[in-house]
Order: structure tokens, then C-alpha cells, then sequence
């Protein structure tokens, strides 16, 4: 009897446990992935693919086009797609796909390498177009959730969750200049997914994804994006004039650091020392001088007997690096007050009438 008994009861629970496997209940959703759901089901639809093909040579120098993806987000109804400047650098011939699957030729607009962002235009119907919203990033927190949405094969949007790991992050852009109040995420930011969104809870985008931190190319949870207030910023200026405009003081700079003020006999240890005006120049034409002899320090050359620059409007300036960061706040044609020590010790302030950088960079 126990023998039959014990038979039974097993066939009770395999029965059981076949009946749960073939009729699952479903297992109530949490509201954080109810609104992972949402945000991916409102948004997705405005999230492109971006095929870049760039004519390179190869190994027998022979002009060959090579393609490369990247994402971009929708930011109107009338096509314009935000996205990286290095998704779309030198491309001969740009191609978006959007999620339905219907393919456009893209045309360039305008791009800024110094903050890694492009946008470019496509000539699609309203009503296939979803425009991503634009949020603000200046009150972000430590903590805070992010999704990260891309599109970098075509074949369909790609969702990733995290958080935002830190704030005011500084990013050494592709065109080499030093981005500030950069968003670092441990989102996961796949190769491809470069100028896709980064967007909060509440569905707004607060980024603009752009790199990876990683030894080995591979996704190590330390992402980087674009915050969103710097990109509002630039893109106007790239869809008016196709590139933007940034203040040019005419000089260029190096960090006077104290082992060199205190080789060199200076009265002043830290600062911006100038060490070439450009001749017509704003620095040259307010009568600022740079360097005019070479002095060995150490193992350092360096051109000697510029003025160097301590501080801008009232604030302090220890580098060269605070100088450029300082700089940003303006536009081509402000007024700065510039606190300056000459080569001979006198101090003086100096008012500069900021002009606009030189473009170093031509797109067709």
C-alpha cells in the first residue's frame, strides 16, 4: 500500500508540475518594468539606424567604400536626425533606416567634432516620423535610472537600462577639445548604438550616447553621453549655419605650472601663460603678448615671456584648461576682462573683444 501510495503521489506532482509548464501564470509585472515597457513602446519608433560609407585605400591603394552604423534620434517633423559627429565623419553617402524598416538618403546639415554631435535631415513623411522629446540635464542625479536606446544594425531597436554612476564628467572630445558635464552611465552603450538617446523615466532625452570606457572594446558598464542642455545648444547653430560658432581668444596657451614659474623667476605660480598671439588676432589687437624665448626646464622647452593670464570676468584662472572652460560661458563678440601678470612682474586687466574660431574642419 505505501509502495502504491508513494507511486501516486509522484504521479500527482509530475502531473502538476507538466500542467505548470504547458499553462504558466503570468507573473505580475513591477512598475519599474512597466515603465521600461512604455518609454521603449513611445520612443523606439523614433530611434534610427545611420549607414555611414566613407571612401578609404586599401592595402594596394585603391579607392574602396567602406559603411559604418551608428544611431541617431528624430528631434522633428521636419526629418532632422540628431546623432555623433563620428557616426557620420567623412561619409560620402549617409542612409537611415527607420523602424518600420523604410529606407531614406540622408542629407549633411551641420556637425560640431568639438562635442561629438551632427545632425542631418531626411525627407519623410510626418507620419512616419516619432520625435524624441528633449528634457534638460542640469539637474541630474547620482543614481537616477536611464535607458539607452539604439538602432545599430537596422534590424530593430535595442533597449538598456542603468543608471546614471556620475555627473559633471569631463570627455576629451573626437576634435580633440575637452567636453564638460559629461553623463557617465553603467547603461550598457553597444558598439552601434553611438547617437542614440539616453532618456529618463520620464520618457525626455537627457543625453546623447557616445562612447565606452573599455581596454578591450568590449562593454565594461562605463558609458559616456553628451548632456542634453549642451546639445540644445549646439544644434540650433548647426541647423542655422551648419556648424557652431565658438569664442576665439587668438592666443595659444599653456598651463603655468609652479615648478616652471619657480625655474623661470616668475611672480605669479599658476595660471595661462601665452605663448603665441595670432598677428590681427583678439588677443593681439587688446595688446596681449605671447612668448618671444625658448627656456629649457628640466626636460621641457618652453617659450618664455608671454603674458600670463590669472583670471577672466573676476574668477580665478590656474590653467589653461580653466581659461577654455571659462571661455565657453561666452559668445563670438562678448566683452572679457582678462587679470593678467607681463613677463616683468606688472599686473594688469585687460578687456578683449572675443572673436569667432576659425572653422579647421569643411563639410560638403
Amino acid at each position: 500500500m505505501n509502495r502504491w501510495r508513494k507511486r501516486w503521489w509522484m504521479g500527482v506532482v509530475t502531473a502538476a508540475c507538466l500542467l505548470a509548464l504547458a499553462c504558466p501564470q503570468a507573473r505580475a509585472l513591477t512598475e519599474d518594468e512597466k515603465n521600461n515597457i512604455e518609454l521603449y513602446r513611445q520612443l523606439s519608433p523614433g530611434v534610427v539606424n545611420i549607414t555611414s560609407t566613407v571612401l578609404e585605400r586599401d592595402f594596394f591603394f585603391n579607392i574602396v567604400p567602406r559603411q559604418g552604423a551608428g544611431s541617431g534620434s528624430i528631434i522633428s517633423e521636419e526629418g532632422y536626425i540628431l546623432t555623433n559627429h563620428h557616426v557620420i565623419e567623412d561619409a560620402r553617402k549617409l542612409e537611415v533606416t527607420l523602424a518600420n524598416g523604410k529606407k531614406y538618403a540622408a542629407k549633411f546639415i551641420g556637425s560640431d567634432p568639438n562635442t561629438d554631435i551632427a545632425v542631418i535631415k531626411i525627407d519623410a513623411p510626418k507620419k512616419d516620423l516619432v520625435v524624441i522629446p528633449m528634457g534638460s540635464s542640469r539637474d541630474l542625479k547620482v543614481g537616477q535610472k536611464v535607458l539607452a536606446i539604439g538602432n545599430p544594425f537596422g534590424l530593430g531597436q535595442t533597449l538598456t537600462t542603468g543608471i546614471i554612476s556620475s555627473v559633471g564628467r569631463t570627455l576629451r572630445s573626437p576634435g580633440g577639445a575637452l567636453v564638460e558635464d559629461v553623463i557617465q552611465t553603467d547603461a550598457s552603450i553597444n558598439p552601434g548604438n553611438s547617437g542614440g538617446p539616453l532618456i529618463d523615466s520620464s520618457g525626455k532625452m537627457i543625453g546623447v550616447n557616445t562612447a565606452i570606457f573599455s581596454p578591450t572594446g568590449a562593454n565594461v558598464g562605463i558609458g559616456f553621453a553628451i548632456p542634453v542642455d549642451t546639445v540644445k545648444q549646439v544644434v540650433r547653430e548647426l541647423i542655422e549655419k551648419g556648424y557652431y560658432g565658438y569664442p576665439w581668444l587668438g592666443a595659444t596657451l599653456m598651463t603655468l605650472f609652479p615648478d616652471f614659474a619657480e625655474a623661470l623667476q616668475l611672480s605669479v605660480n599658476r595660471g595661462a601663460m601665452i605663448v603665441e598671439v595670432v598677428p590681427g588676432g583678439p588677443a593681439d589687437k587688446a595688446g596681449l603678448r605671447g612668448g618671444h624665448a625658448r627656456a629649457q626646464v628640466g626636460n621641457y622647452v618652453l617659450i618664455v615671456g608671454g603674458d600670463v593670464i590669472v583670471g577672466i570676468d573676476g574668477e580665478p584662472v590656474d590653467s589653461a584648461d580653466d581659461l577654455m572652460r571659462a571661455l565657453r560661458r561666452y559668445r563670438p563678440g562678448n566683452r572679457v576682462r582678462l587679470d593678467v601678470v607681463h613677463w616683468e612682474g606688472d599686473r594688469d586687466r585687460v578687456t578683449v573683444i572675443l572673436g569667432e574660431r576659425p572653422r579647421r574642419y569643411r563639410y560638403r
